[in-house]
């Protein structure tokens, strides 16, 4: 497609695949390490047009509430995606609560990208995920420093 850039912490990067594309993912420096997380959402339809972009989502915007990084209609100038999906970044410090209301037919995936928190009372830890149904609340405690996604799903 022709897309090129460099991606930098708190950084949000939408790709559809759609017809297809060529992509490649590197650290361009020699010396600092990376680490970056890879989501895959599957699409409602097949054969949207394939699209790309990237947006900077601050990390200091996102420290203590949840901040809406992509959803079906791009709202809140989130990423816009092809799916009924609203994704959340957050950091919380070490006793911050953060709470996120489910309704009766959505479920839930927490991320822990670093750091450690509670998710309803269950510790988790840097790379942990945790899938939720069947709960109306999610109730989110930092325990150290976390740096986390919620996925709010059909």
């Amino acid at each position: 497609m022709g897309s090129g850039g460099v991606l930098r912490s708190g950084d949000v990067q939408r790709m559809s695949a759609g017809t297809g594309v060529l992509h490649s993912e590197f650290n361009h420096s020699e010396t600092d390490t990376l680490r970056f997380l890879q989501i895959w959402i599957h699409p409602q339809e097949k054969g949207v047009p394939s699209r790309y972009e990237d947006r900077a989502f601050p990390v200091r915007d996102n420290r203590g509430q949840f901040v809406l990084i992509a959803s079906p209609d791009g709202r809140d100038d989130s990423l816009a995606i092809h799916q009924d999906v609203k994704a959340y970044a957050s950091i919380l410090e070490p006793g911050q609560h953060l709470t996120h209301r489910l309704a009766s037919s959505r479920h839930g995936w927490i991320q822990v990208a670093r750091g450690r928190l509670r998710l309803n009372q269950h510790e988790l830890k840097e790379g942990d995920g945790a899938a939720v149904s069947d709960e109306s609340l999610l109730d989110l405690e930092g325990i150290e420093e976390a740096e986390l996604l919620l996925f709010d799903l059909a």
